[in-house]
């Protein structure tokens, strides 16, 4: 059984699952990645050889893509930052209204990100990243695709707040994939 504000199960449901694990998997890789690299630079200092340059660039683009990939995952679980305090007013209208302009902000803000990363890959296709010689273009997809997901993630949820509102507690499952 439903909640009042739940609508039913929709054709999308498996899709956004689906996208959804996917950008978890794409954020634990860079989880991983990092901490080994990390662990890699601090085993270094006690080696006999010169370190590896690449892996302090290599983590920092790891964090740069956990960051970027996960925005609209956490956007979608309602695990981002936000302020809970409008839920505690008791005029629902008011909830929606609000909850429904700060998922468009958030949407208005991801496209204007998405349009400068996909811009930022395609002036920066002749250059490489010092140590590991990745070309930028390639360095800044994952942020693109994230800020994109956000975008329309957002743009999701305001649709479904107005039509349906808001719940009475976040929800902290998957918005629009029930």
């Amino acid at each position: 059984m439903t909640a009042p504000h739940d609508p039913p199960t929709r054709w999308w449901s498996r899709p956004v699952r689906v996208i959804t694990a996917i950008e978890i998997g794409l954020a634990a890789t860079a989880t991983v990645v990092m901490f080994l690299c990390v662990l890699l630079q601090a085993a270094q200092r006690y080696l006999p050889f010169d370190g590896f340059t690449w892996t302090g660039e290599l983590a920092r683009f790891c964090l740069v893509w956990l960051t970027f990939v996960m925005a609209g995952v956490l956007v979608t679980m309602e695990g981002h930052i936000s302020l809970e305090v409008i839920d505690l007013v008791k005029n629902p209208l008011v909830v929606r209204f609000v909850r429904v302009f700060a998922c468009l902000v958030v949407a208005v803000v991801g496209a204007g990100f998405a349009v400068e990363a996909y811009d930022l890959m395609v002036s920066t296709g002749r250059l490489r990243s010092p140590s590991l010689r990745l070309p930028m273009s390639w360095f800044y997809a994952l942020p693109m695709l994230g800020f994109l997901s956000t975008a329309i993630r957002a743009t999701v949820a305001a649709v479904r707040f107005a039509v349906h509102g808001a719940p009475a507690t976040p929800a902290h499952s998957v918005v629009g994939a029930e």
